[in-house]
Formats: structure tokens, C-alpha cells, sequence
């Protein structure tokens, strides 16, 4: 447990000796900051930010401060359950890990002996984020042969709209926005998502950068922008579009660069761009034209245009390819060339990791069914071949997945066994037979990566379990045994896995100090010499025009929208993170009762003051909300920020009760975003 443990991180205080250990936050989020761990008599009594992380240097947001209150929390589930009551009600009674384990196992080979086992889907996601413990389960159901779950809910439409232009080119490192002179957050709500690569931003502000921002509603990063640009939901593809044609017509390009990086370009220019001009792109945003030329003009005058590309834009419909059409814009002005321009968009380093050897999809014997996890409403109740067991952990589908009815549906069904394996009673553990308690990030060991930096970091348990809590590397070992699994994979401790990826490498990975990584140390992959113009593509160029793909050219798509009058941003909050941190008491204050932002105009018309109840309805479903009237959210936008327990819901529904389950135009994504409202008095 104290491998990584160095002589001067021991100290006393009092008669106690206290023990600074190194860890790493598992939740899903860009940064994946360094933490420095106190422990006390084998507790967790405060947890810091580590300042020799090389990028996330000391910070931490309001949500890790006070890590050791989560994994100390008196609501922390220390014993296995067993459901006693309905389904959804809480009631439930302590059983042993081995009742529980020969409970599990009898019922799912039930199930395969009666239904096969396709009949039983694993459901998991971003809970945590550490290599090994979040995809501990693969192996496990591969060799079962269950059905699959495609892990799509968060941002896949941007990483297809990436390499669709951009292929496996590595994306800028982030730090290198310091030496920026215009920097551009499209979609990107900085202050609450990735705070750490503000620092970079403040930086290149010190030296005079401008910074912008492109996005729906004034939410709290505006509060660092020089300018603020709101373009309605679902529209910012015909910006990126209308930008590109003021860029013709005005002769800003770059037309060198052009000819030796970019392919496509004349296609595009003849065949696309004439149809955007700033009448009509104006229409299409809401942006006056003037605001578009100034956006152009100044993109392609900057000295290094830096943008920076957040998820929120990629979940509507035409999420992709509204993706994709920000990405080519850099192409254009020959940004790429400039120490400080280019474009952010998340950071590839799973090819750092030999991932095969945590996931072993050969132990599946032959192809199974495959479920969108965004579907999984829809999955849950349907009656030709329908799903007997589903297994949940790090993942909390009653309250994160979209339609939220359907989901709550499925899992009130008596024919499911659901085993669920968490750290706390959350909604959907509400509704399970079987409840394991799971360990936090500091009491088990693993591998962490970033989606938002480049460094990696290993991280060893800083304390022992709360309770007879069990990591999920232990209970699919427990599970194997008991199912009669014998492949070793599937019994390797979580320090031994990580031992395995280190050892292995692989080209990329072997280029760091393994001595320190193995230390528990901060380590950063080297990223190559000109890699930014290093284009990993089949054409070795830019792609504006890729042949593979059904639409060759960037365009423009309307999103899906709904009948109802008001879009519905459900946008992410400062003081929570999905459904995780719904426990910590203080930081629920903060965020207010369950709040629905809303244009004072729009409030006018329907007859609705600031502080009232209102009702936010559609086909789909009705929430509750307290309501706040601003100026920050645009006529005809209404935003509703943050994930909400169900009993936090003022009628038992929160806000994915609105949501769709529809998907994007590529890769199978979430369209959260593309949800439309209406709203009456509570």
C-alpha cells in the first residue's frame, strides 16, 4: 500500500505519524489532477493538490478540496445488501460477501442456462477513470459471452469529427496556449470543466491575448472572456462555415500552407462556402453579420489562434459534423504553422497504454449483441429478447442517461436482476437486488491517463478500505472463481495488472522514466518535434476532403429540436460532476435548489417571476425546477445546470426526464443538448 511512499513525505503532528501519499482524481474530467494524500492512523485527513504535477501544478476545484469528506462520508455503503423491499424503495438488509457472490453467480448462470448470455448486459462508464479498475468488467463479460455495451454516452461525435479531418494527428499540447494572441472557447464552459488549462489562458491573457468566447448561454467562463459570442443551440457548425467564407472572400487564407498541408480546399471553397455568406449564416446563429466578419477578420489578422473545442457542441444531432467544420477552420489560416495557434480538442494518449492486455476482447468466444448506452432506456424494456441481468458499477444510469422514465421503467422490472456496485445508495442502486460496496480511488491501486494533458501517473491505495468495501478488480476476481472463469487475467490484483501495462509498454509509453512513474510520480509522454504538422492521415494532409466518409466536405445540419418552443441546455455545474458529489452536503448547498435559467423576457411573457416553481415539460417527461430569471441566457434558450439526485427533484425527476434518446450523426453519441421545452407554473 505505501510503495510509493518517500522518506520526506513522513512527518508527525501531535503523537501521531502522518504519511503524505501521492494519488490521482478518478472522475471523468480533462485534467486528471495530481493529489497529495495525508494519512492519519490509516484516514484520509486532507487531500491537496500536488504542486510538481507538471499541469495541474497544486490546483484543485471545489469539488476534490475536500476529497477525504467523500471517501470518509458517514454515507458510504461498508456492507453487501440484499433488496428486501420494492424496487426503488431502499430497502434492503446486510448479507455477507460470500451470500452475495453465490447469489450472483446462481442467478446468472440461471439466466445463461434459460436465455444465453447475451441475456446479461455489464453497464459502466467514467465513475472512475483509473486504466484497470474502470475496465476491470471487460474481460470478465467477454469470457461470459454477454451482451455489449456501447460506451458512447459523453463525446464520441468529436472524437469521429477529429479524425475524420485530422486522423490519429496528435492535438496541440495544451500549454502551449500561453503563447497565443486570440484565444477562442467554443463550447467549452473552461470554469467548471477543465480548469486547470485556465492557467495557460490567464497566462497568454498576462501577455496580451484576447480571449473569446463562442457558446448558448453566458455561463461562468464568460467571466474571463474579453468578448462573448451566443449563437443558438445546435448552430455553430454555419458559424465555423461562415467564418471560412469571409476567409475567401476577403483573401485571409493562408494559401501556401493550404497548398502544401490541406486537401480538399478547392472542393470546399467551390462546392460548400458560397452558400454561407453572413446573411445567411447570421439567420442560422442569431449572430448579427457585423459579429461574424469581426470573428473572422480578427481569427485570420491573429498573430496564433488558439481554439478551444469543448463536447457541448457535439451533442445534438449534426453533432459530428458541426465538429467537424470547427476543426478544418484552423486549416484555412495555416494556424497549425504558428508556435501558439491551432486547436485543442480532447488529448488521444489511450495508444500510450497497451489496453488489449486490461480488456482481452479475444477471450470473446464470437460476436454478441451490441446496446447503446444512450438506448439503454429502451433496451431495458423490450420484450423480444429482453434483458434478465445487468450489472452496474461506476455508473449511474437513473440519473445520468436520457429518458429518464424509460430507464426508471426498465429497472422497476421484477424479471431484471440487477447487481449494482458503488460507493454510495445512489438511484440506481435504489432499484437493485443485489448492492456491493465499492472502494474510492484512495483505497485501491491503478494507472491514470488524461483526455486533457499529456501526463500519466500511476497510483497506489493510500489507505485501507472503509467497511468490507471491494474494488472492482477484487469482486470480478471473486465473480470468476465463483463462475469457474479460470483465464489468469481475470485474477491479477489491481497492482499486478498495472505492473503488467508498465512492463509491456509500448513505444510511446517506453520513452518515459518507468522508475518514476513506478514511484507514483507525475511522468509526461514526450510529444514529438513538429508534431503539429505531422498530419496522420491516409493523405498525410488535413483532410477537408475525405473520400471514406458519406458527406466528403464539412456542411451544415439542422439539429433534431423537438415541437416545443425553449431549448433546454443541460449544462454542467461548478459544484458537481454528473451524479457524483451528490453526497457532500456543502457543495449541494451551493448549487441551490434544482434551478432553471431563463431570460427575463421569455419569464415576462409566460407569466413567471424569479424564485417561483415552475413545471419544464415535453413528450417525454416533466421537472420541477426553482426558477432564476438573468439576462445571461438568451431569449428562447432556458438552462437547466448540473445531474440531481431523483429525491433532489421536487416531483422525483430531474432533468434527463427531458432528454432524448436519440443519437448523433456519427459514432452513436448522446444528443442531451438537442432538447426542446416548454414551461408553466409549478
Amino acid at each position: 500500500m505505501a510503495r510509493n511512499l518517500q522518506p520526506e513525505r513522513l512527518f508527525r503532528r501531535g503523537g501521531s505519524l502522518v504519511e503524505k501519499r501521492r494519488s490521482v482524481c478518478p472522475y471523468d474530467c480533462p485534467d486528471a489532477c495530481g493529489l497529495v494524500v495525508e494519512v492519519e492512523d490509516g484516514k484520509a485527513v486532507k487531500v491537496a493538490g500536488d504542486k510538481e504535477h507538471p499541469f495541474t501544478r497544486g490546483v484543485l476545484c471545489p469539488k476534490m478540496a475536500n476529497y477525504e469528506q467523500t471517501v470518509h462520508s458517514p454515507d458510504r455503503l461498508t456492507t453487501p445488501l440484499q433488496r428486501v423491499g420494492p424496487k426503488g424503495s431502499g430497502q434492503f438488509r446486510p448479507i455477507s460477501w460470500a451470500t452475495a457472490i453465490r447469489i450472483i453467480a446462481d442467478k446468472w448462470q440461471t439466466i445463461i442456462r434459460e436465455d444465453g448470455a447475451e441475456a446479461i448486459l455489464p453497464c459502466s462508464y467514467a465513475g472512475t477513470m483509473g486504466l484497470v479498475q474502470r475496465n476491470a468488467g471487460h474481460a470478465f463479460f467477454y469470457k461470459m459471452g454477454a451482451a455489449r455495451l456501447d460506451r458512447t454516452i459523453c463525446s464520441p461525435a468529436k472524437g469521429y469529427a477529429w479524425e475524420a479531418i485530422m486522423g490519429k494527428t496528435l492535438s496541440v499540447h495544451p500549454d502551449e496556449v500561453m503563447d497565443s494572441d486570440l484565444v477562442i472557447l467554443w463550447s467549452s464552459n473552461t470554469m467548471a470543466t477543465n480548469i486547470h488549462f485556465l492557467h495557460g489562458v490567464r497566462e497568454a491573457k498576462q501577455r496580451g491575448a484576447q480571449v473569446w468566447m463562442i457558446d448558448t448561454y453566458e455561463n461562468a467562463t464568460a467571466q474571463i472572456a474579453d468578448k462573448v459570442f451566443l449563437v443558438k443551440p445546435g448552430s455553430d457548425g454555419a458559424l465555423a462555415l461562415g467564418m471560412m467564407h469571409i476567409l475567401v472572400r476577403d483573401g485571409l487564407t493562408d494559401e501556401t500552407f493550404i497548398a502544401e498541408h490541406v486537401r480538399g480546399y478547392e472542393e470546399l471553397k467551390q462546392n460548400i462556402l458560397p452558400d454561407y455568406t453572413p446573411e445567411a449564416v447570421s439567420a442560422l446563429t442569431g449572430l448579427d453579420t457585423a459579429a461574424i466578419v469581426t470573428l473572422a477578420h480578427a481569427y485570420a489578422k491573429a498573430k496564433a489562434p488558439f481554439i478551444c473545442l469543448g463536447s457541448g457542441l457535439s451533442r445534438y444531432g449534426n453533432g459530428s459534423m458541426a465538429t467537424r467544420t470547427i476543426i478544418a477552420l484552423p486549416a484555412l489560416i495555416g494556424a497549425w504553422a504558428k508556435q501558439g495557434g491551432g486547436l485543442l480538442n480532447s488529448i488521444s494518449t489511450g495508444s500510450a497504454v497497451p489496453m488489449a492486455a486490461v480488456t482481452r476482447e479475444d477471450l470473446l468466444e464470437k460476436p454478441t449483441r451490441i446496446i447503446n448506452m444512450n438506448q439503454l432506456g429502451d433496451a431495458l424494456n423490450q420484450i423480444e429478447k429482453p434483458l434478465k441481468g445487468i450489472y452496474v458499477y461506476h455508473y449511474n444510469p437513473a440519473a445520468v442517461n436520457p429518458d429518464q422514465n424509460q430507464v426508471i421503467k426498465g429497472l422497476e422490472r421484477e424479471d431484471l436482476f440487477t447487481v449494482v456496485h458503488e460507493r454510495f445508495m445512489t438511484d440506481t442502486a435504489k432499484y437493485a437486488d443485489i448492492v456491493l460496496p465499492c472502494t474510492s480511488s484512495l483505497e485501491h491501486g491503478d494507472l491514470y491517463r488524461s483526455y486533457g494533458q499529456y501526463v500519466v501517473q500511476r497510483a497506489y491505495a493510500a489507505i485501507p478500505p472503509i467497511g468490507e468495501s471491494k474494488s472492482n478488480k477484487e469482486v470480478f476476481a471473486l465473480l470468476a472463481e465463483a463462475m469457474g472463469y479460470d483465464e489468469p487475467v481475470l485474477h491479477l490484483t489491481a497492482d499486478e495488472h498495472v505492473d503488467l501495462l508498465i512492463k509491456t509498454g509500448t513505444p510511446w509509453l517506453n520513452q518515459i522514466n518507468k522508475k518514476k512513474l513506478n514511484a507514483g510520480e507525475p511522468v509526461e509522454l514526450p510529444v514529438p518535434d513538429n508534431h503539429k504538422l505531422t498530419f496522420k492521415t491516409p493523405s498525410g494532409k488535413i483532410e477537408l476532403l475525405n473520400p471514406r466518409e458519406a458527406e466528403p466536405l464539412p456542411r451544415y445540419f439542422a439539429p433534431y429540436g423537438d415541437a416545443e418552443p425553449f431549448w433546454l441546455m443541460t449544462a454542467p455545474s461548478l459544484y458537481g460532476l454528473n451524479s457524483s458529489f451528490s453526497e457532500r452536503a456543502e457543495l449541494i448547498k451551493r448549487r441551490g435548489d434544482m434551478p432553471l435559467l431563463m431570460n427575463p423576457a421569455d419569464a415576462a411573457a409566460k407569466g413567471l417571476v424569479d424564485g417561483q416553481k415552475v413545471v419544464v415539460f415535453n413528450g417525454r417527461g416533466e421537472v420541477v425546477f426553482t426558477l432564476q430569471v438573468t439576462p445571461k441566457t438568451p431569449s428562447g434558450v432556458v438552462v437547466a445546470e448540473g445531474v440531481w439526485k431523483l429525491n433532489q427533484g421536487f416531483n422525483g425527476r430531474t432533468v434527463n426526464a427531458l432528454t432524448a434518446q436519440r443519437l448523433t450523426d456519427r459514432a452513436g453519441g448522446s444528443t442531451f443538448y438537442d432538447t426542446k421545452v416548454d414551461i408553466r407554473p409549478a
